[in-house]
């Protein structure tokens, strides 16, 4: 089947690519909030009508013509918490323990994350900007009450707004304050905060004048050891605030903006002309337009479109300000940077509130069709809303020019980052190297997935450019999956279809499939076409995501937005594989090799897999693992009966450093990686790894599973002392027996 076939590819891993340089490279990561697809006018050129005004993105079209421009790019989730959640822990919406739907400052759960992986691998890290999933109130947390901290996650450093609504502030000191537990709208440096000091300071300009100022002092104090920074801006999000005056010119060094760290004037375009320049080309720019089509809303729509342009060629101008920096500090042939959008356009005002002088209006999507030629915005699941802008820039790593339209996701970034820093990718992630695809090799991208699952309520907006079959569209519950349609006898290159649900109630509706290639607008429903992959289609999303112990963080209180994300198919028994059982051996396969490793790997991203010693183990309770070594085992487990509450228990030897991860097809079956104990027994619950959260209900919740073979990958890492032994137990039912999984319950 062509579906288990691209699974099976991701469950192994492929292997890493090798860099030919011996350093490792500099990572920087420019997030920006809500920065719609057709924003950036790399991709909405010539996608959209003429007519159709475009925004200045001129440095990030340099980028793109040095380095690769990903079209299909793909966010975890339409909106901004559940988003973040995924590219920093590695891992699609299914497998998110905490952070879901819209659950914003729900701590990010305690694992492996972008910074504790590149930090485990000898980087500095740095956090710069919006944080959002560190847990507090909806308004709220500090060092002292927000379970995961930036600190607490990886990075050395943070500067910038922990909690979501005080994100919302481009102007920290002069707009609302939206901070109940700080009384401001909080801007930490460290565990100190700093918002009295920022008269007139914008938030693109603070925060990329900071990021500047630390790259420069890492480098200074450190030339050898590689840097990670995350530089979350927040803009184009929430009130259309622009800033005090021009980008200062050139760049870099002696240019552009700068950090002068004095309190009331922080940054040297502080201004108490706060919220006031828009860029000169914009300032009598779109009048036929704007007339045109909005007719006596048009002064409206202009005031709000000269903002949120501005803002975005604000954003240009800092990231090409990044950029100098690296050339002046002579690092740019040594570092890669990845500029990406958490979500597709907003059309709302936040929740900061304007005043005459300063206006709070509301982006229209539909003015720079910023959705460009795709439908969908923030919230929704179709292509505007998950695709978003996309570019890599390492002019010393990857080739440039580049316009790659094979379909990535947030969770590729960890897999990417840990090829780069040399180290093996976490178990736990669910994503793969795009190395090999950035560098233009034939193979491209190997396995994979590309998965959303999001809820939100009401419908779509009604824009004249979507098509039809999106008017009154209900959203709901969203899922979406990607799925491979081979290539054809005349040499057609394989298509990457796109498999949607919404408004879902059962978990068994069928799903609608769109060639998003040759249909940007999903108009066309091909589901009558390709009626033979439904059914694949609907076990593929339960091979790829599980329902877990949901989980709350207790320092929050009572919630605005409790945190939860349960699913309708959350109770959906997992379908068995269909192996030819007649060709199967008794046991599971084994390779082992010795290596040093921090956490759970992907066996193939080792560098000694390829010559790892291999065998058929028959029972692996009775095998007695080396010090130091890395074993694999993989086959089919066969469950016996169905179940709605099956329950696995691990239990590994109390030796210091070992640790083990299993997956179930596609999806985390236990977790005794990061926070394991040696000695003691994990299991299948979610809440047993979130050290910092309680369980909304008593009891585990198990997982539902159909009678019959399912693929299962056990890895494990034994500590520096050995033998080491496995105990794998599992229970049918809350009040069924516990037992050891017989050696003939495993095939191969």
């Amino acid at each position: 089947m062509f579906w288990k076939i691209v699974l099976l590819l991701s469950v192994c891993g492929l292997g890493m690519t090798v860099r030919a340089e011996s350093r490792q490279p500099n990572i920087i990561l420019i997030l920006v909030d809500d920065m719609g697809w057709g924003d950036m006018a790399l991709n909405s050129r010539g996608a959209v009508e003429a007519s159709t005004p475009q925004i200045a993105t001129p440095h990030l079209a340099k980028l793109a013509q040095q380095g690769v421009l990903l079209t299909r790019h793909y966010t975890c989730a339409p909106v901004c918490a559940p988003a973040r959640a995924s590219l920093f822990s590695g891992v699609h919406q299914g497998h998110a323990e905490v952070v879901r739907n819209n659950s914003f400052d729900a701590a990010l759960e305690n694992s492996h994350t972008l910074a504790s992986v590149l930090k485990q691998a000898g980087y500095a890290t740095a956090l710069i900007g919006k944080w959002g999933i560190g847990g507090g109130m909806e308004s709220g947390g500090t060092p002292a009450t927000a379970s995961a901290w930036p600190t607490l996650r990886g990075f050395d450093y943070f500067f910038g707004y922990h909690n979501h609504i005080a994100g919302h502030r481009h102007y920290p000191k002069e707009e609302s304050v939206a901070d109940p537990e700080t009384h401001q709208n909080a801007i930490w440096d460290g565990d100190q905060i700093v918002t009295d000091g920022l008269d007139g300071a914008y938030s693109t300009d603070l925060f990329t004048a900071r990021a500047k100022k630390w790259i420069e002092e890492t480098r200074k104090s450190n030339p050898d050891r590689p840097f990670f920074l995350a530089l979350t801006l927040i803009a184009p999000h929430a009130r259309l605030a622009v800033p005090a005056m021009d980008y200062p010119a050139r760049g870099g060094l002696h240019g552009g903006v700068q950090w002068l760290g004095k309190p009331g004037k922080m940054i040297n375009t502080a201004s108490d002309k706060w919220d006031s320049f828009i860029y000169p080309q914009y300032r009598t720019a779109w009048k036929n337009y704007a007339q045109k089509r909005y007719g006596q809303q048009a002064a409206a729509k202009l005031a709000g479109a000269r903002r949120h342009a501005t803002m975005i060629t604000r954003v240009d101008d800092a990231v090409g300000d990044i950029i100098q920096l690296c050339k002046d500090l002579k690092i740019d042939r040594n570092t890669f940077l990845v500029f990406t959008s958490d979500n597709g356009p907003h059309n709302e005002p936040g929740s900061v509130k304007g005043s005459p002088d300063h206006p709070a209006p509301a982006q229209d999507p539909s003015f720079f069709r910023s959705y460009g030629p795709l439908d969908g915005i923030k919230r929704d699941a179709w292509e505007g809303g998950l695709r978003v802008p996309c570019v890599v820039w390492a002019p010393g790593i990857i080739a440039g020019g580049v316009r790659n339209a094979q379909p990535a996701q947030f969770q590729d970034w960890m897999a990417t980052f840990a090829d780069l820093a040399g180290v093996p990718v976490p178990m736990r992630s669910d994503g793969v190297t795009l190395l090999p695809m950035l560098r233009g090799e034939a193979k491209g991208k190997q396995g994979g997935v590309v998965y959303a699952e999001y809820a939100f309520g009401g419908k779509m907006p009604r824009y004249a450019d979507f098509a039809a079959n999106k008017t009154d569209r209900l959203r709901g519950e969203q899922q979406v999956i990607l799925f491979p349609v081979p290539a054809g006898k005349n040499g057609e290159s394989t298509r990457w279809l796109k498999a949607i649900r919404t408004g879902i109630s059962t978990g068994d509706e069928d799903f609608e499939i769109y060639d998003v290639d040759a249909d940007t607008h999903e108009s066309k429903n091909l589901a009558d076409r390709y009626s033979k992959y439904q059914e694949q289609l609907k076990k593929s999303v339960l091979w790829n995501r599980r329902a877990y112990d949901y989980v709350r963080d207790p320092s929050v209180g009572v919630r605005k937005n409790p945190c939860g994300g349960r699913r309708s198919y959350d109770h959906a028994m997992v379908p068995p594989d269909t192996p030819d059982s007649a060709a199967l051996n008794p046991g599971l396969k084994m390779r082992r090799v010795v290596a040093e490793a921090p956490w759970v790997p992907v066996f193939d991203t080792l560098p000694q897999a390829g010559q790892a010693e291999v065998g058929e183990i028959l029972d692996i309770s009775q095998e007695e693992l080396p010090a130091g070594s890395v074993t694999q085992y993989t086959g089919y487990m066969r469950v016996p009966q169905d179940g709605q509450q099956w329950h696995f228990y691990l239990t590994l030897s109390d030796v210091p450093g070992t640790k083990a991860y299993i997956k179930l097809h596609n999806f985390q079956l236990i977790d005794a990686d990061a926070n394991y104990k040696p000695g003691t027994t994990a299991t299948e619950s979610a809440a047993a790894n979130v050290v910092e959260s309680v369980a909304e209900k008593t009891g585990k919740a198990g997982i539902p599973l159909k009678a019959g073979l399912h693929a299962i990958n056990i890895t494990v890492v034994q500590g520096k002392a050995g033998p080491g032994v496995i105990r794998f137990e599992r229970q049918c039912g809350n009040g069924g027996k516990r037992e050891l999984v017989p050696a003939g319950a495993f095939l191969n």
